[in-house]
């Protein structure tokens, strides 16, 4: 870094989300070797965008590149290339993956994911872009501010409203080891993004919900008027009842689960579990 950008000062801030191999001896070393390597180790694993959003906090330069995770699926060879974008004046510049080399299944739900997500926030999220990207300080302080408990950190960047621009590079495979990021995880991060980011999915439940009531209405106009005029018989229509039944319990439950969704949201923020709190840290003065 120093020999492409020899006018930039730098320092690298690492932060361990309670790791349970060698990672933190390790990182204890390189924090003895290079005092520009600043090392945060944490009580219990909160999860990628937490511990990151947690360590942006001790970030004090003019502008801060985070990379979620660090196991150089995201390529620091285009980090020059963010700092030549800012340096033209934007606040924001995004890491796109234009190429990842991960399955089928998974990356095309990532392109409908992402197509979803742009069609119904309320902020210009940024298709295929990531947590890695630059941000001005000043809009991290701005969503630093929010103080979200269940951050979406690309979401909160985007509703900053900054002005930005891309960077495109290729999401390459991970050498050694296997990712934490399970199906399940993917879906929570995925839901999180959509929710913190959009009122749309409630507002459509109201209308579909209110839609359905008008039509249920209509269907027991049209039922009464057919048996009082003798046009049908009541026997041959419960099949129909029955599944229209089964089919309207099943269209609640799936909006009562996303309302859940935001609630969940809301009892998050109000309260917090407890904090992870710092075992160690390396390389930082006593003001941070």
């Amino acid at each position: 870094m120093q020999e492409v950008l020899p006018e930039i000062e730098y320092e690298h801030i690492l932060t361990d989300n309670a790791s349970n191999d060698g990672t933190v001896e390790v990182l204890r070393k390189i924090a003895l070797e290079d005092s520009r390597v600043k090392v945060i180790i944490r009580s219990k694993n909160v999860g990628a965008p937490r511990n990151i959003y947690a360590a942006l906090e001790f970030a004090k330069g003019e502008a801060i590149i985070p990379m979620l995770p660090a196991d150089l699926q995201d390529p620091a060879d285009v980090i020059p290339d963010f700092f030549r974008e800012w340096q033209k004046g934007f606040n924001v510049v995004y890491g796109v993956r234009k190429n990842r080399q991960e399955g089928f299944l998974l990356r095309t739900s990532r392109t409908l994911y992402y197509k979803v997500i742009h069609k119904f926030s309320d902020a210009t999220i940024v298709a295929n872009a990531g947590e890695f990207m630059l941000i001005d300080k000043r809009i991290l302080h701005g969503i630093l501010d929010v103080k979200d408990e269940n951050p979406f950190i690309r979401g909160l960047v985007a509703q900053s409203g900054a002005k930005f621009s891309t960077i495109p590079y290729t999401w390459t495979k991970r050498n050694t080891g296997k990712s934490k990021a399970t199906p399940f995880v993917l879906v929570d991060q995925a839901i999180n993004g959509l929710v913190s980011t959009s009122r749309i999915p409630a507002r459509l439940a109201l209308l579909f919900g209110f839609g359905l009531s008008i039509t249920s209405i209509f269907l027991a106009i049209y039922s009464a008027l057919g048996a009082l005029l003798e046009v049908s018989s009541p026997l041959p229509g419960v099949p129909t009842v029955i599944v229209a039944l089964f089919l309207f319990s099943g269209i609640q439950l799936f909006f009562l689960g996303l309302i859940g969704e935001y609630v969940l949201s809301i009892h998050g923020q109000i309260k917090p579990e407890p904090k992870s709190f710092l075992l160690e840290m390396h390389n930082f003065d006593k003001e941070s």
